[in-house]
């Protein structure tokens, strides 16, 4: 009776405590906006049972999925022995022995899981001392977190396997034990106070363990399965952004500040945060040495959540650390503008948390609130204020490689495909519209590119569109730069030009207007199709359209684009063109389709200068020279330009060509 009232009110405090803490962590999370994300309800359910409860992402590291599978599997196994324990502190020798056979097979299972769990445990530890990957590195107070919670998982193993070894020795086990078995016999005789010692020990580290969560960054524990479902994987298009109202007069804040800025489930992306260090691993701007860490925006995001939560809970008024935002005071701005957008971060986050969103949004508050942007991103500004693009080009330099085109194809003698819209008046009649893009038409390198695309649909007899001087800015660099008020006066009007032609099909060999044009501009009221080139000429190759027959000579890489591969999932296309065209197999580099490396030049960091640590074009460079290749192939001009930029300051030979090039030369 005294052990079921003493162990009652332990249950009661243990639980009590830990649900006001869950309680105030809900409050603090709504400080941030509110946010739908409760649609879709099969779509997040999958999601949950793939990533979260089969552990997906976390195998893209295998010797540490496996090790972190062992642990979370092994919990999962454990709850209904953890509940069987609890039971037992208010009925006496209680068991689930009378499930017969299935007993066995739960205590089994657990015997075999907790296991695995304690030397899994054991080697984490090991790996947090010696041996420690770089991305395991991290200040004092994080690793000795780390290493308290290791300890504790490893107690409650030991002590659950202590116990089960001494219920064997007092002959009052049931099912089938294994491993407590073998420690049982190593043991020798049982004891009813070592028993009652060890499941007394069990039971407070459990109960601890769970009330130690919520104030540790192992509360992801119990948040990453939420997070996942919560998260927009599948539901909605990849890596896009949330448009800005602004037509609402209510809203004062553009971008965010300060955490009641970022919606409620960022703010849990800060709690579900692992500190795994798998998203700083992979980012281009961090592994050359630039101040951004994507790890350490999350976690900032979690500490000031944290500091402000309880203060606004309280409702106090003024504070020190109120006066504090989370943009300057938690993450500078320096950290923010480093950010390439490549959503490598993103790709590699087994909790799916989206870095991106929030340094973009944050990014919003720079530009539109603060006008705090570096020099390089004014003169963007500008540019796009007075010339409809990024570049320092008037729109009528547009048509100038139309005209070009035009003279190059009727002096070759050949029937001309294209047709100007300003001219015909309609899209109807055309397979497709081409979207040049800005760097398709103002740069010189990328102009020849645009040039060998063109080549490519008149040889297979599509007839194609161009705005010209009609088209605009797609809007993703101003986006991405956090100017979203000049990104929508771009959106707007070319969505005015689309309805004006009537143009729904549409191809791009720019894989950031792709992005934009096909997953963004939904959001403000037009379904387009559309496709990039390299998708555009595999099809007219399999259709016979077209046939290489010149097989040029020597070896070829190809670089995977951000906004190409892990934003619309191309990968296949531009490899399998490159092969057909050479004959030959593309020589991958270490790091390459969903796990390519950026180029340095998305979130507008093509317009930008580096001027801290190594510069990531010439990172990516050396990988590519590193496979030996004549030819390293692209299929987006920002690549192009920091490639090309790249091999020249490497003073080497290799060549850097677009997809569209090599089939145009083949022709």
């Amino acid at each position: 009776m005294i052990k079921s009232i003493l162990f009652a009110l332990l249950l009661l405090f243990a639980v009590g405590f830990f649900l006001n803490s869950i309680i105030k962590i809900i409050g603090y999370l709504k400080i941030g906006k509110s946010e739908d994300r409760l649609n879709n309800i099969p779509v997040r359910l999958v999601n949950t049972l793939k990533i979260a409860l089969l552990q997906s992402k976390l195998f893209r590291r295998r010797f540490a999925g496996l090790l972190h599978s062992f642990i979370f599997w092994g919990f999962a196994a454990l709850v209904i022995i953890i509940v069987e324990s609890f039971i037992e502190g208010f009925i006496p020798n209680f068991s689930f022995r009378f499930l017969g056979w299935v007993y066995s097979v739960i205590t089994f299972t657990q015997d075999i899981f907790g296991t695995l769990v304690f030397f899994t445990v054991l080697v984490s530890l090991i790996r947090r001392f010696v041996g420690t990957p770089d991305r395991l590195k991290v200040d004092r107070s994080s690793k000795s977190d780390a290493v308290f919670i290791l300890v504790m998982i490893m107690l409650v193993m030991i002590t659950m396997m202590s116990a089960n070894a001494e219920r064997i020795l007092l002959g009052q086990s049931h099912g089938f034990r294994p491993v407590s078995s073998l420690l049982a016999g190593m043991i020798g005789s049982g004891s009813d106070s070592a028993y009652e010692f060890f499941w007394w020990a069990h039971n407070i580290v459990v109960l601890f363990f769970l009330n130690y969560l919520p104030f540790s960054k192992h509360f992801h524990v119990l948040s990453s399965v939420p997070n996942t479902f919560l998260s927009n994987f599948g539901i909605d298009k990849k890596n896009t952004l949330k448009p800005v109202n602004f037509e609402d007069e209510s809203i004062q804040q553009y971008g965010a500040k300060d955490i009641e800025d970022l919606s409620w489930k960022q703010l849990l992306d800060g709690y579900t945060c692992t500190e795994c260090g798998r998203c700083t691993e992979v980012c281009p701007a961090n592994s050359t040495g630039k101040l951004l860490n994507p790890k350490k925006i999350i976690t900032q995001i979690r500490r000031r959540t944290m500091d402000k939560g309880p203060l606004v809970a309280k409702g106090i008024g003024e504070s020190e650390v109120l006066e504090r935002t989370l943009v300057h005071d938690y993450i500078s701005q320096d950290e923010l503008w480093a950010c390439t957008t490549c959503a490598a971060c993103v790709e590699e986050c087994p909790v799916m948390i989206d870095h991106v969103t929030s340094i973009v949004d944050m990014r919003r508050n720079l530009s539109m609130m603060e006008s705090a942007f570096p020099n390089e991103v004014g003169t963007v500004f500008r540019n796009l204020e007075n010339n409809e693009s990024p570049w320092a080009f008037g729109p009528e330099q547009r048509n100038e490689w139309i005209e070009e085109f035009i003279d190059e194809t009727e002096k070759s003698g050949k029937e001309l495909s294209l047709k100007k819209l300003s001219e015909t008046g309609t899209a109807d009649g055309l397979d497709v519209v081409f979207w040049v893009g800005c760097a398709g038409a103002f740069d010189q390198r990328y102009r020849s590119v645009t040039k060998a695309f063109a080549k490519i649909m008149n040889a297979a007899g599509v007839k194609f569109g161009v705005l010209g001087s009609e088209e605009k800015c797609n809007g993703d660099t101003a986006r991405r730069l956090g100017n979203e008020f000049l990104a929508q006066q771009f959106i707007m009007q070319n969505i005015d030009t689309f309805n004006k032609y009537g143009v729904k099909k549409i191809v791009t060999a720019c894989p950031h207007c792709l992005h934009s044009l096909k997953n963004e501009y939904g959001k403000f009221g037009i379904e387009l199709d559309v496709v990039h080139h390299t998708q555009f000429i595999g099809r007219l190759v399999s259709e016979g359209k077209i046939k290489p027959e010149k097989k040029p000579n020597g070896k070829y890489t190809y670089h995977d684009s951000c906004y190409l591969g892990r934003y619309n999932g191309v990968y296949g296309e531009p490899r399998e063109l490159v092969r057909s065209a050479s004959g030959q197999e593309v020589i991958e580099m270490e790091r390459s389709k969903d796990r390519g490396f950026c180029c340095g030049a998305g979130g507008g960091r093509m317009f930008m200068e580096e001027t801290e640590g190594k510069r990531v074009n010439i990172e990516r460079t050396e990988e590519a020279l590193k496979t030996g290749a004549d030819t390293v192939a692209t299929a987006c001009p920002f690549c192009m330009t920091m490639l090309n930029d790249g091999v020249k300051a490497k003073e080497a030979q290799m060549k850097v060509r677009d997809v569209a090039e090599i089939i145009a030369d083949g022709l």
